[in-house]
């Protein structure tokens, strides 16, 4: 009988070990690190910047044009804010905050060479400029140049998985992607 109670005690104290550090979390939240004075945000169309004036040149001989590539742009990261949820997209005239873009570079690098010196891997960029306004105060809330969204692809071998135009969709969500989470985290 004296065992007993012991023994019902190291059990119990080793359960309260054991399940404490699950219910009492480890910081880990889902919720966003904005102010909850902002639930809305606008999206304004992006602005094409990309100069297809410039000559070729050593520096920009991998900068490309692609038509409507803010529009899809503009469209993806729209849509990711509706996936995310912290902040909802409406009309200009109702929302908290504006997000405006420009979309100043499209890249297709090579990476690798094959023997024959053939492009064996790519690297698809799309860099654009970012400023996030809070509509109440009429201020600027932070700006970001040079914001990069990419991707890379293969196109021979059995690593080619994906198209060019695959490619080109998956480096515009993973912009979307990074835009959404520079606006929700702790500025």
């Amino acid at each position: 009988m004296m065992i007993r109670k012991p023994l019902k005690f190291l059990l119990l104290s080793l359960a309260v070990c054991c399940f404490a550090p699950v219910f009492s979390g480890c910081g880990y939240t889902t919720r966003s690190m904005i102010s909850n004075k902002f639930k809305t945000i606008y999206i304004t169309p992006f602005i094409n910047k990309i100069d297809i004036t410039t000559e070729a040149n050593t520096e920009n001989k991998y900068k490309l044009y692609r038509p409507r590539l803010e529009t899809d742009i503009t469209r993806a990261v729209s849509n990711k804010y509706l996936f995310d949820g912290n902040l909802k997209p409406v009309k200009a005239e109702t929302a908290d905050l504006t997000l405006k873009g420009e979309l100043m570079e499209f890249r297709k690098d090579p990476l690798r060479y094959d023997e024959n010196d053939e492009v064996e891997e790519y690297r698809i960029s799309i860099r654009v400029n970012l400023s996030l306004w809070d509509n109440r105060e009429n201020k600027l809330v932070w700006e970001e140049k040079n914001f990069t969204g990419d991707t890379t692809y293969f196109t021979a071998g059995h690593i080619a998985a994906k198209s060019e135009e695959t490619a080109i969709n998956d480096a515009i969500v993973d912009l979307a992607r990074r835009v959404v989470e520079r606006t929700v985290e702790e500025w």
